[in-house]
């Protein structure tokens, strides 16, 4: 089962992963962040991933990891993306706070994005970290694929 994330004249349509459980993995990222860093992720996937896709790949916002698997990167806050790629403006700057977010993704369907798991880097950039949360993306993406046929 997944939830939709509103996206009014989306390219691709991002949908949020939800577990047999009831758990929605991107939901609970988004809940640990900082207003500011939550932000930031809604901001890159409205108006970077919604409207570029796939296309983004091999740019600075997203890495191939295989086997239909993405890692999406997020390094800017909101109102920066927002001069970037078009969007809300915000009349005062957010606090300064150091964005390295990676939002795990899969590509499917008719121009739909799947919306894995993810966590903040730089609270935690360690290897062992990010190895951890790929092999978690990994299982997820098993579940969706297993729910799915």
């Amino acid at each position: 089962m997944t939830g939709q994330i509103e996206t009014p004249d989306a390219h691709w349509m991002p949908v949020a992963f939800q577990a047999a459980g009831g758990d929605v993995p991107f939901r609970t990222l988004l809940d640990g962040l900082s207003d500011v860093k939550a932000a930031a992720l809604l901001a890159a996937v409205d108006h970077v991933l919604a409207v570029r896709g796939i296309g983004l790949v091999r740019t600075e916002w997203l890495k191939p990891l295989g086997q239909g698997l993405h890692e999406f990167r997020v390094r800017h806050d909101a109102v920066r993306i927002g001069r970037m790629f078009g969007g809300g403006r915000t009349a005062v700057p957010p606090p300064a706070q150091s964005i390295r977010l990676r939002l795990f993704i899969h590509f499917y369907g008719d121009r739909r994005v799947l919306l894995l798991n993810g966590y903040d880097k730089a609270a935690d950039g360690s290897q062992r970290r990010q190895r951890r949360e790929i092999a978690r993306a990994r299982s997820l993406l098993a579940q969706f694929k297993a729910q799915d046929s």
